[in-house]
């Protein structure tokens, strides 16, 4: 290769996901914002990201808010993965893999057997650990959350399902 076509690696980034706290409600919510004009993500308003802050990871990058990802109880035996997304500028760095693994945690210290999504991202979430299943598994998601969804008749996400106590 010639010199003059030769490019800097670009540094990589310090990962960190962590348990969100209270101090971290704006970041979220800017988060949510921009993944939902994307049609990504539901809309949360500041006050229900407030009121579940402790459901929340927050994922940063050198020390800047680039990811997301929330923990909803529907039962002591069920929880959904919800809310999840990953800045373009980190894609591909494990940071989705590293929230989703912070979540499921989550769901194993609260003694949760069942954890599932649904996503379009079906490959991400098989790739580390979920299998396919039926939406109709999941009335309680049905109820709570899809009924109130735009895309609601036309829906282009798949059921994923990871089971914690086997």
């Amino acid at each position: 290769m010639h010199p003059s076509h030769y490019t800097k690696p670009k540094k990589v980034p310090l990962i960190v996901v962590r348990q969100a706290t209270i101090d971290d409600v704006d970041a979220i919510k800017q988060l949510v914002d921009v993944f939902t004009k994307t049609g990504d993500l539901l809309p949360r308003s500041k006050r229900e990201i407030m009121i579940t802050v402790g459901d929340w990871v927050l994922a940063e990058a050198d020390g800047v808010p680039v990811g997301i990802g929330s923990l909803l109880m529907y039962t002591p035996q069920l929880a959904e993965v919800r809310s999840l997304a990953v800045s373009d500028k980190v894609q591909g760095l494990g940071v989705g893999r590293k929230i989703v693994a912070e979540l499921v945690a989550l769901a194993k210290k609260r003694d949760v057997p069942t954890v599932f999504a649904l996503t379009r991202a079906v490959g991400f979430f098989v790739k580390i650990g979920f299998e396919i299943t039926e939406k109709e598994r999941f009335p309680q998601k049905i109820y709570h959350a899809c009924r109130i969804c735009p895309l609601k008749d036309n829906c282009d996400e798949t059921a994923v399902v990871m089971e914690l106590h086997k």
